[in-house]
């Protein structure tokens, strides 16, 4: 009773302040009152209910992905030098917020973990591409995951006239999440033999394996007989990657980098007969993110999945979202973005000064403090929300431009 309580009075108080805010625009300041209330009113009790976040903190990625490791430390020891400084650098790319990099990397970790799979695989793409979409090999492979032509078919990614699938990180990662499910369960959960596989091919490896005397649960992978050193170089390459993001966590400013929202990244239904520019429009999307996210995507192909950033889930689709018209008067901001004991009227902003953005669907504070080109952290403290805040279509949010 408690909550309840405290939920309402909540409702009230920022009824109250919209009313301030709406009343700047002739409103009735009973309007505020009474959509805040009643949003209260339609939020479900159940937490599994509630809608799935469009962001996350870049910490969180980091920590899914560090419990997710099968070998939870690595060995500094058992790790070349030479990969070490080859793969220096990953870490400042999933530090840069102007690089996709850290968003891919967390929608690949999600698919490793919905499959019950070690979160080292998620290194392979940046090993096999630098975690890019469109990278393309002079010797055939191509995309996230460096597929060649006749390993794509295989694996039921799309390919034909108009169409390359291996440049689609929806069809590809879910190619090779189910090709590396295949080759765990193959190699008695050994991640390591898993990987030597997906490099040189699981009939190599158990070549390698009969010639060594071994099998899955006693094998040595070091020490496989037959095998290129390409192929033993791959695994010492991914222990040097999870021993420079270990290492990396000990970097302050690396800390900071990651310490920004980042949006979910989700497969999408490409409607028939849209242009991806068209969708992005549509849904209020950075058309210039979501074509770099999606260079398999040149034109109008029924039936394309396409990775975006997450929408809400309102119930409607794409095309019924963007014709929705926006709410003249705030929505009540997400419950987490909330401080109960400290929120008062004057710390909401109400009648402050500065300029204000009403957030359409799928912003994030990411994209909006750069299109007025200030800092994330500014944009969430003039308008009290912490990193792990939500944004919803119809929020107001205050904000000073840069000069």
């Amino acid at each position: 009773m408690k909550r309840r309580g405290l939920s309402l009075a909540l409702g009230l108080l920022l009824g109250a302040g919209a009313g301030v805010t709406a009343g700047a625009q002739s409103l009735p300041a009973s309007a505020g009152l009474t959509q805040n209330i009643a949003s209260l009113a339609a939020l479900p009790t159940d937490p599994a209910m509630l809608p799935a976040p469009l962001t996350r903190n870049g910490h969180q990625i980091f920590t899914s992905f560090r419990e997710g490791l099968a070998v939870a430390q690595c060995d500094a020891d058992a790790t070349s030098p030479r990969w070490r400084k080859q793969f220096a650098h990953a870490p400042s790319r999933l530090g840069n917020v102007e690089d996709d990099a850290l968003p891919l990397f967390g929608y690949v970790v999600d698919e490793l973990r919905g499959a019950g799979l070690p979160t080292e695989f998620a290194l392979i793409p940046f090993v096999e591409s630098g975690y890019r979409p469109g990278a393309r090999n002079a010797s055939g492979p191509a995309g996230l995951w460096q597929f060649i032509a006749t390993t794509a078919r295989n694996h039921r990614v799309p390919m034909e006239s108009g169409y390359d699938g291996r440049l689609s990180a929806v069809d590809s990662t879910r190619a090779a999440v189910r090709y590396l499910k295949t080759l765990y369960g193959m190699f008695g959960g050994d991640w390591q033999l898993a990987v030597m596989a997906y490099n040189a091919g699981e009939y190599r490896v158990l070549q390698a394996l009969r010639r060594g005397g071994m099998n899955a649960q006693n094998a040595r992978p070091a020490e496989l007989p037959g095998l290129s050193p390409i192929t033993h170089a791959y695994v010492e390459k991914l222990h040097a990657l999870a021993c420079v993001l270990e290492q990396a966590e000990k970097e302050p400013d690396l800390m900071a980098a990651l310490d920004r929202p980042v949006p979910v990244l989700r497969g999408h239904a490409l409607p028939a007969g849209t242009t991806l520019a068209d969708w992005s429009a549509s849904n209020a999307l950075d058309p210039a993110r979501v074509a770099r996210l999606n260079p398999a995507v040149t034109g109008k192909r029924a039936g394309t999945r396409v990775l975006a950033p997450a929408l809400p889930d309102t119930g409607m689709d794409t095309q019924s979202m963007a014709m929705a018209p926006s709410a003249s008067v705030p929505a009540l901001p997400a419950p987490a973005a909330i401080d109960v004991a400290t929120t008062t009227v004057a710390a909401l902003g109400a009648g402050s000064s500065g300029r204000r953005h009403t957030v359409r669907s799928g912003e994030s504070a990411w994209s909006i403090a750069r299109r007025y080109g200030i800092p994330v952290k500014t944009l969430l403290s003039r308008n009290n929300l912490d990193a792990n805040a939500v944004l919803k279509p119809g929020m107001v949010l205050r904000y000073e431009e840069s000069r």
